[in-house]
């Protein structure tokens, strides 16, 4: 399906911000930099792809998700290892030293343009999407380059992800079929799916000897990961491949505790907030003084003319 094809009707557009900050940051060259030399190539990088993302999609409705936290601590504790290599100095999450003070810029854009921006305590933005998924009446794109959202596609809703893996102009369109076939699953099973194969990116280990092959067997197999440890803990032996039932068995208190860190919460607390795609900046001031201080005239032109068209 081509980027730009597939909904009809108001859509509720969802930016997994840091993903998308994270790959601006090393797409576009660290030489790119304001007028005081610091580095502005994440925050340039970022109102491109939502300008891109404006013009090619035309949503209702524009949601920037933030996180709040990006190592909760409800997912620390039913997994220790979450995560755990990407801690920095005390708890923090190892950002380039020229990302981080970029990130303050771009919320302070994304708010003087008029953006929603929204982050929930305790949660990460994966968990704001996922609340704002479940609560939307109509069809939601999620625009991102993190697979575990994949658990979110829906067809009947509509709801699929844009994946960002081979660049914002060429978007991937992530629904119900995509699943299938890519991992030979049931369209919603991704996040079972995950549980068992782990994610070494995130610290989730998965079981051990069950890779994406087996795992997706067991899965279509069984249809849902409870169902499978229904089976298992009922002693069944019929439908495991072969030496995989030992494996889970072995796995059994890690797969009681993992499915509450894969899956993205749905009922995170969230402001009352106006979504509504701006056609104009809300503060046009700041905007001003932002796009000088930082040398955003263009990328900020760009935006604009994609929100006013």
């Amino acid at each position: 399906m081509p980027a730009g094809g597939g909904h009809t009707g108001l859509v509720l557009m969802l930016l997994d911000t840091p993903s998308l900050y994270f790959r601006a940051f090393y797409g576009v060259p660290e030489s790119i930099k304001a007028p005081d030399g610091s580095p502005v190539n994440a925050v340039r990088g970022l109102i491109d792809m939502i300008a891109t993302l404006v013009r090619t999609h035309s949503p209702a409705e524009l949601v920037a998700t933030m996180d709040a936290d990006w190592r909760p601590a409800f997912r620390v504790a039913a997994i220790p290892t979450y995560k755990a290599h990407r801690v920095a100095q005390g708890d923090a999450e190892e950002v380039p030293d020229a990302l981080v003070p970029q990130i303050a810029v771009i919320e302070q854009v994304l708010d003087a343009v008029g953006i929603a921006r929204l982050e929930s305590p305790g949660y990460e933005a994966d968990d704001v999407i996922g609340t704002l998924t479940h609560r939307a009446a109509g069809a939601v794109d999620i625009v991102t380059g993190d697979r575990d959202l994949f658990q979110l596609v829906d067809d009947s809703r509509p709801v699929r992800v844009l994946y960002t893996a081979r660049g914002i102009r060429n978007l991937q369109i992530v629904d119900e079929a995509f699943v299938t076939a890519k991992y030979g699953i049931p369209g919603r099973s991704y996040a079972d799916f995950a549980t068992l194969r782990g994610d070494p990116s995130d610290g989730l280990p998965g079981v051990a000897g069950v890779g994406e092959k087996t795992a997706a067997a067991l899965i279509t197999r069984f249809g849902s990961l409870e169902a499978l440890l229904a089976a298992l803990d009922a002693g069944a032996t019929d439908g495991f491949p072969a030496g995989s039932r030992n494996r889970l068995a072995a796995a059994r208190d890690y797969l009681s505790a993992a499915p509450a860190v894969v899956a993205v919460a749905t009922d995170a607390p969230l402001p009352a907030t106006d979504l509504t795609l701006p056609a104009k900046p809300r503060d046009p001031e700041a905007l001003v003084r932002l796009a000088d201080r930082h040398g955003l005239d263009s990328p900020l032109n760009r935006l604009l003319d994609a929100l006013g068209g």
